[in-house]
């Protein structure tokens, strides 16, 4: 089972990348996005979003607990999850993608109010609610682009 939650955490073992492997997850999103929306499903995008978020809580609190500290840098099934929720059903093309790419790893940087205040939740909830809230943002702000900027993003 340890197995199993660490190749989740890890998105597949991407997360071990020696350079930034938060952007390497968050490039991984945007794959699994594309995957997604391939079917044409929007309740597929939402239920994958969904399993994302409570199998990444499940395995971001177990990899804690065998690297032995809190979010460590190889767990990076929150960017994953916080790449679907920027995007989730908006009508992206290449450029909108990319915004939200650029838009998601600068909120998870920055982690505005309360992201940060999140990360403190207990085991894997943390690890994931922080990503959680600065992709709530980013989809606002997509949002935004798509309305104020249709031919560009859309």
């Amino acid at each position: 089972m340890q197995r199993f939650a660490l190749l989740i955490a890890t998105g597949g073992y991407v997360g071990y990348v020696p350079v930034a492997p938060g952007t390497a997850g968050s490039a991984l999103g945007l794959a699994v996005l594309w995957l997604v929306r391939s079917t044409g499903s929007p309740v597929t995008e939402v239920t994958v979003a969904a399993a994302v978020a409570i199998l990444g809580t499940w395995s971001a609190g177990m990899a804690e607990r065998h690297f032995g500290r809190v979010d460590p840098g190889p767990v990076v099934v929150d960017e994953v999850l916080g790449m679907l929720v920027t995007l989730l059903w908006l009508p992206i093309n290449a450029l909108g993608a990319c915004a939200g790419f650029l838009v998601f790893r600068l909120l998870d940087i920055v982690k505005p109010w309360p992201a940060r205040r999140l990360e403190a939740l207990p085991r894997g909830w943390g690890v994931m609610a922080d990503d959680a809230m600065a992709a709530v943002y980013g989809y606002l702000i997509m949002r935004g682009l798509v309305v104020l900027a249709p031919e560009w993003f859309t």
